[in-house]
Formats: structure tokens, C-alpha cells, sequence
């Protein structure tokens, strides 16, 4: 079932040709986000190689890559880990070794698997990479699961569970873009708004006002809503396409469970709320008392 990839030095060695196990991307559409954003580690995607040498194990030991990754191990680290679960197929896994120390990242969604072998990125791979990567970043660092919908870069659709809809009611979000050319990465609600009493943990998505949306979580810039960029799949279900400066992106669609919206007045206090005199989440005396 694995495919593990090794090494030595300052990038892998070997590979390990076993193929992975069929069947296994049933699995593929829940996933857990939590990537904390920072421009400078997504900035580096246009620098670091690997969308000219593919995710293969040889991609890993290039100059381009080995400067990249010694320009902040601990950020770099974190955003290979994304990278790989978004491209590489489970089953699979890069491994690399720097300073004596071995990073190894696990694939889950296969959303880019030509790149994943080694070949350049092609656009539609790019402009799939970025979204993922996009929908994975959490404000807060948090990691909450979430159900990822729409199209490999080969055009195929994303395996689903029969139980997806009922577990992940919420409609949360489209996000699209190209990180690898500079364009940028982007994020629509596909809801409405919170309502002042409403928080979450997505609010890079989702948020009470337009305004705080666009300052949750730079680099990643709100676009509107999703049904004014984007053209949904014959289903109904999940976006297609999305334009934006002129551009046309292949995007990857959100859902959430209902319990990652908290609302004041619940009975907890959450992170996201604040003690208060009044009702709203930033001044929720039911939950978080009086401050003081």
C-alpha cells in the first residue's frame, strides 16, 4: 500500500516502487486544515523548484529546494506537509533529510498526481495546489475537519462519502488561485455572513462582516461570494470554475460541520468569544461572563 520515499543527505536517495493499494481514495474528501498563513513561506512556491521538478524523489535534493527550505525549516516544514497531502495520493510519501534531521509528509488527497511523479506542474495542478493550500489555512492554527469538494487537475471529481452531506451540513467556502505564479490565492463565502452572535475557527472563510474577511488571513484576499465569481458542476453541488482579475481558476469547494460555528449563548466559552456585557461573540456574558 506505501509508497515511501527515503534518503540521505540533503535530499532522498531512494525510492520504494511498491504501488498503493487500490480503493483508498474513498477516503479522500475529509480532511483536516490547520496550515497557519504566512506570505513569505507561500510567497517561496514560486521559488523553490519543485513546480519545474515535480514532487518526485530526486525534485527534493535540488539547490532551488535546499535554499528554500533553509530559509525557515520550521515554516517550510509545515507547508510540505500541505503540499504533499494536497498532490500526492495516500498511500504515498516524501521524505527528506537536512541537517540530520528526516521530514517526512504523508499524501491524502491526490489532487495533483502527474506532479506528484515528477513532472512539471501543469497549470491546472498549480491553480488545484494553491486552492487546497488555501482551504487548509486556519486563522488560528486550528485544526477542524472540513469536507473538500470538486476536481483532480486531471478533471476527475473527488471521491465523496455517502454520508458527507448529513455530517457536513454547512456550506462554508470556494477557494481558487495561483500561488506558484504570484497571482495570489482567494476565497469566497458560499453563506451568508455570521451573524454578530456567530464565530468559528474557519474565519479565514467565514467571518461577520466583508471587512474582517478581508483582514482575517493574509496573503489570502476575499473575493465576494462564491456564486458571483464561480459556475457551480451540473449537480448543484460544487464549483466549477471561478474568474477573477480576468483570470479564469479551477477551484476547490468547503463544507463544514455545523458544530464549528459556535454561537454565544451555547454554553461554552470558546476562543473565539469574549467576556462581555452583551450577546455577541466578542461580548458574550453568557458564555464567558463579565470581564474583571
Amino acid at each position: 500500500m506505501l509508497l515511501l520515499w527515503t534518503g540521505a543527505g540533503c535530499g532522498p536517495a531512494q525510492e520504494d516502487s511498491s504501488a498503493p493499494e487500490p480503493g483508498t481514495t474513498a477516503q479522500e474528501m475529509v480532511t483536516l486544515n490547520g496550515l497557519a498563513f504566512n506570505g513569505l513561506a507561500f510567497n517561496g512556491l514560486a521559488f523553490n523548484g519543485l513546480a519545474f521538478n515535480g514532487l518526485a524523489f530526486n525534485s527534493l535534493s535540488t539547490e532551488a529546494f535546499t535554499a528554500w527550505f533553509d530559509s525557515d525549516p520550521a515554516m517550510t516544514d509545515m507547508l510540505m506537509k500541505y503540499i504533499v497531502a494536497c498532490a500526492v495520493p495516500a498511500g504515498q510519501s516524501r521524505t527528506y533529510t537536512h541537517g540530520g534531521t528526516d521530514y517526512t509528509w504523508h499524501g491524502w488527497l491526490g489532487l495533483a498526481p502527474d506532479w506528484a511523479s515528477g513532472t512539471p506542474a501543469t497549470l491546472a495542478e498549480q491553480q488545484i495546489i494553491s486552492a487546497c493550500l488555501a482551504a487548509h489555512g486556519n486563522k488560528y492554527g486550528q485544526r477542524v475537519l472540513i469536507s473538500i469538494l470538486g476536481r483532480n487537475a486531471r478533471g476527475q471529481p473527488i471521491p465523496t462519502f455517502s454520508w458527507e452531506h448529513d455530517s457536513f451540513p454547512e456550506r462554508e467556502a470556494c477557494f481558487f488561485g495561483n500561488l506558484f505564479t504570484g497571482e495570489g490565492v482567494y476565497v469566497g463565502n458560499d453563506r451568508g455572513r455570521l451573524n454578530e452572535r456567530e464565530s468559528t475557527a474557519r474565519a479565514c472563510a467565514l467571518s461577520t462582516s466583508t471587512e474582517a474577511a478581508r483582514d482575517a488571513c493574509p496573503p489570502l484576499v476575499h473575493a465576494g461570494s462564491c456564486q458571483g465569481a464561480c459556475k457551480k458542476d451540473p449537480t448543484n453541488t460544487w464549483y466549477v470554475s471561478c474568474d477573477y482579475n480576468g483570470i479564469t481558476y479551477q477551484p476547490l469547494t468547503t463544507r463544514m460541520r455545523g458544530e464549528d460555528i459556535y454561537r454565544c449563548g451555547d454554553g461554552v466559552c470558546q476562543f473565539t468569544e469574549s467576556c462581555g456585557t452583551g450577546r455577541t461573540y466578542d461580548s458574550c456574558r453568557l458564555d464567558c461572563g463579565r470581564c474583571g
